[in-house]
């Protein structure tokens, strides 16, 4: 990709372990992967410093390598967490993924090329659309013009927030700890606004039943709480087919939850 310069993908590689910590952290706290999010900040600023010749293509390219490298850590930080729960060697965790990368930098290739010349990859209307082309697409469009595209009064918003995300990290750490238990993380807090209100209705029902537990049964959920978290998150997910299939047949639930406008 010419239109990206060198010195674009020099500095993504500077930063990318950076914002690698900043996201396995993230994904310690929240179990959420905020790569694609981290991807978008480099595709919007690498879009506004190309200009309108190349910068669509400059910010796509950059997007998906911070992406890449960001995702990585997070799917690491995800791996350890589950060989803590199963006892296993963090060395052996190490080495499998670096094995499995490897194998990856040789299927993933192959993989796309399969689909690509097999398929009739992006057509609108065709079997494989890949709507999501075409809406990062739009978003390096969109950079490519600059801040100068932004809803009003963005950019104040976003310094604020950052402020007192630092503020608020800062008396988590120094203040004492029957303080300092009492501050939400900025990291948590923002998770709400990415995914939607389902998520935080979902984790304030968790919480308050992992409270519960503990003070019922301390050394039990202790021991049970990640098991039957799992198990919940898993059979959300898996519950998406039957809910797909049976929305196709036109079959609603009797008791369901859903946002509105005020308006």
């Amino acid at each position: 990709f010419p239109q990206l310069k060198w010195y674009f993908v020099a500095v993504a590689y500077i930063l990318a372990p950076a914002l690698g910590f900043c996201n396995a952290y993230g994904a310690g706290l929240t179990d959420i992967n905020m790569a694609y999010n981290y991807g978008k900040v480099a595709l919007f600023m690498v879009a506004a410093l190309v200009g309108k010749n190349d910068g669509v293509v400059s910010g796509l390219v950059a997007c998906g390598l911070i992406k890449s490298i960001v995702s990585i850590c997070s799917d690491l930080m995800h791996d350890f967490k589950t060989g803590h729960l199963t006892y296993t060697s963090p060395r052996s965790m190490l080495l499998s993924q670096a094995i499995g990368t490897a194998i990856g930098c040789v299927v993933a290739p192959l993989t796309f090329f399969l689909f690509y010349k097999a398929f009739d990859v992006g057509n609108p209307d065709g079997e494989y659309k890949a709507p999501y082309a075409l809406i990062y697409r739009n978003m390096a469009i969109l950079g490519v013009e600059g801040f100068s595209t932004l809803p009003q009064h963005c950019l104040q918003l976003c310094y604020g927030f950052f402020a007192f995300a630092i503020a608020a990290n800062l008396v988590r750490d120094l203040s004492p700890k029957k303080v300092g238990r009492w501050i939400p993380l900025p990291m948590a807090m923002a998770v709400p606004f990415l995914v939607g209100g389902y998520f935080a209705i979902d984790m304030c029902v968790g919480s308050l039943v992992v409270y519960a537990w503990h003070k019922l049964k301390s050394e039990e959920a202790s021991l049970m709480v990640p098991a039957v978290a799992s198990g919940l998150i898993c059979g959300d997910g898996l519950w998406i087919l039957p809910s797909s299939i049976l929305a196709l047949f036109g079959v609603h639930p009797p008791m369901c939850m859903s946002f509105f406008s005020s308006k």
